[in-house]
């Protein structure tokens, strides 16, 4: 891990982190044109919490998932998600470990049906943050390091305007990142 007030990480042309972990997901696919969409640009950051099964940490769950390979056998909870096409930039391990999906040049399916500031379908125009955790105890004080790192790196590279909950972007659908998640710890928060 790279120290946020001394080094950020790099991002390539096409949105990925060398030293990231790379486990390419399907469920990707290209941002629509600039010019279609108003505001195409990446300007948010949403951040989630997840876990798989939930409440446990560490196994494959999360990757099987965002892979399409989840074993609806392997755990009760499986069987209802396991036909999901979903996916997420990165994911924030519990030991600080960081994963990329989906490189930040194409949209991650992460957000769902969502609306920010008038504008919907927040996939378009967001990078996706997952970290392993749940709405019910308190992240690790290196995932908030790694995040903040990662945070800065993406500002840097991308005109981010807003980091946010998909709470913020779901009211009433979605909670995450939940109330053990501690937004001041996050350098890089801005809803405006």
């Amino acid at each position: 891990m790279k120290k946020r007030d001394s080094q950020l990480y790099e991002i390539n042309a096409i949105g990925i982190i060398p030293c990231a972990a790379q486990v390419a997901s399907p469920n990707q696919d290209d941002r629509p044109n600039q010019c279609d969409v108003d505001s195409a640009a990446i300007d948010m950051v949403v951040i989630h919490n997840i876990s798989l099964p939930p409440k446990q940490y560490g196994g494959n769950g999360i990757t099987e998932l965002f892979t399409n390979q989840l074993n609806p056998d392997e755990h009760p909870y499986y069987a209802d998600i396991y036909t999901a096409k979903v996916s997420s930039h990165f994911l924030i391990r519990r030991d600080g470990a960081l994963i990329q999906f989906v490189p930040c040049a194409k949209r991650a399916w992460h957000a769902g049906i969502s609306k920010w500031k008038n504008r919907e379908r927040c996939n378009d125009f967001s990078i996706g943050i997952e970290l392993e955790g749940c709405d019910f105890e308190e992240f690790e004080a290196v995932q908030y390091k790694v995040l903040n790192a990662l945070l800065q790196s993406l500002k840097s590279t991308y005109p981010i305007q807003y980091v946010v909950g998909h709470s913020d972007i779901a009211p009433g659908r979605k909670t995450d990142p939940g109330p053990f998640f501690n937004w001041s710890k996050v350098a890089e928060k801005q809803i405006n």
